[in-house]
C-alpha cells in the first residue's frame, strides 16, 4: 500500500468517525417508528414531524402533560421547514410508567436517549415548565456538544422550593398540598388547576376554554399516578443552579408576568440572570400555560430565536 493510499484511508476513517459513533449510539436503543426503549427498559413514545432534513427543534413538556401540549408550536415550525421532535416523559402520556426513576436525572438521560437514537445534532432544545428543568439538567449532565440553542418557557429553574440557600422559593407546604390533592382526587386536582391558575381562567374577566381545560385533564389522566406524584418533588425540589452555570449556547427565556404556578421572579428572571447573555422576554399578563393562551406570540418568538 503506497503512501497516498494510506493517507486517503486515514482521512476517510477520521471523517467517518462521527457517523460511526452516532450509529453506534443509535444501535444501543431499541426503536420503532414511534417508540424508543431506554437502557433501563422504559419505552418512550415520541413524535417526529416535518422534513427529516430540516433543522431540528426538540420539545420537553410540562407536568402532568405530554407531547400533545406542544402541537401548536410543532405544527407551526414543521410548516416552516423544521424537523420537530417531542417525546412523552417516562410515566407520562403514552410512555411506560416505571415505578422508579421519576426524577430529573432520569428525565435528562431519557432526553439524551432520544437524541442519540434519532441521531440528531445541532438541536434547539425547548422546555416548558418541568420540561425546562429537563433541558437544564440535560445540559448539566450531557453538555452542549449536540445542542445549538436552548429555550426555557415558563420553566421551573433555577429552583422552586424555598430552602436556606434559596430563600425566595415557595414553601414546602405548597408542594405537600399538591401531593395530598393528587392522592385524594387526582382527576379533580387536574380540573382545578386547568380551570384556575394554569391558564389564568381564575382572573377577573377571563373567558375559560373548555377545550383547553379538557385537554389538560385528558393529558394528566394518561400519566401514571405514582409517576406524577414523584414528579412533584422532581420539578419543585431539584436545584438547577449548577446546570444553568453550564449553559454556553444562545438561550431564550420566556415567562408570563401573571404566572401563578411558577412565579416569574423566582424562575424566569432568576434563570436569565444565571445564564450568560440569556435573552428574557416577559409576556405581560400571561399565565403559566402561555403555549396555548399566547401561542401565536410564542410561535413567532421561537421562530425568530431559531432563525437568529
Amino acid at each position: 500500500m503506497n503512501t497516498f493510499t494510506r493517507t486517503a484511508i486515514a482521512a476517510f476513517a477520521a471523517a467517518a468517525l462521527p457517523v460511526i459513533s452516532m450509529a453506534a449510539h443509535a444501535a444501543e436503543f431499541a426503536r420503532t417508528a414511534s417508540t424508543i426503549t431506554t437502557q433501563d427498559g422504559v419505552e418512550l413514545y415520541y413524535k417526529d414531524w416535518g422534513p427529516k432534513n430540516g433543522e431540528v427543534v426538540m420539545f420537553s413538556h410540562g407536568w402532568p402533560l405530554n407531547s400533545d401540549s406542544w402541537e401548536a408550536q410543532m405544527q407551526f415550525l414543521a410548516d416552516k421547514g423544521y424537523r420537530v421532535i417531542a417525546h412523552d416523559r417516562r410515566g407520562h402520556g403514552r410512555s411506560s410508567q416505571p415505578w422508579e426513576g421519576n426524577d430529573m436525572d432520569h428525565y435528562a438521560d431519557d432526553l439524551s436517549t432520544v437524541i442519540k437514537a434519532l441521531q440528531v445534532k445541532d438541536v434547539t432544545l425547548v422546555g416548558f415548565s418541568t420540561g425546562g428543568g429537563e433541558v437544564a439538567r440535560y445540559i448539566g449532565r450531557h453538555g452542549t456538544e449536540l445542542v445549538k440553542k436552548a429555550a426555557l418557557i415558563s420553566a421551573v429553574p433555577p429552583m422552586m422550593l424555598k430552602t436556606d440557600s434559596n430563600p425566595h422559593g415557595l414553601p414546602l407546604s405548597v408542594f405537600d398540598g399538591l401531593r395530598e390533592a393528587s392522592n385524594v382526587d387526582r382527576s379533580q386536582l387536574y380540573l382545578d388547576i386547568a380551570s384556575g391558575p394554569f391558564f389564568g381562567f381564575n382572573r377577573e374577566g377571563a373567558k375559560p376554554s373548555q377545550g383547553m381545560i379538557q385537554s389538560f385533564w385528558r393529558q394528566g389522566m394518561l400519566a401514571g399516578a405514582k409517576n406524577t406524584y414523584d414528579s412533584i418533588a422532581a420539578f419543585s425540589a431539584t436545584d438547577f443552579r449548577g446546570d444553568l452555570a453550564k449553559f454556553d449556547i444562545p438561550t431564550l427565556v420566556i415567562h408570563g408576568s401573571d404566572d401563578q404556578i411558577v412565579p416569574l421572579d423566582i424562575s424566569g428572571k432568576a434563570s436569565a440572570a444565571l445564564v450568560k447573555d440569556a435573552k428574557l422576554i416577559v409576556y405581560e399578563g400571561a399565565p403559566h400555560g402561555l403555549a396555548d393562551t399566547n401561542k401565536e406570540q410564542l410561535n413567532q418568538d421561537l421562530l425568530n430565536f431559531i432563525q437568529q
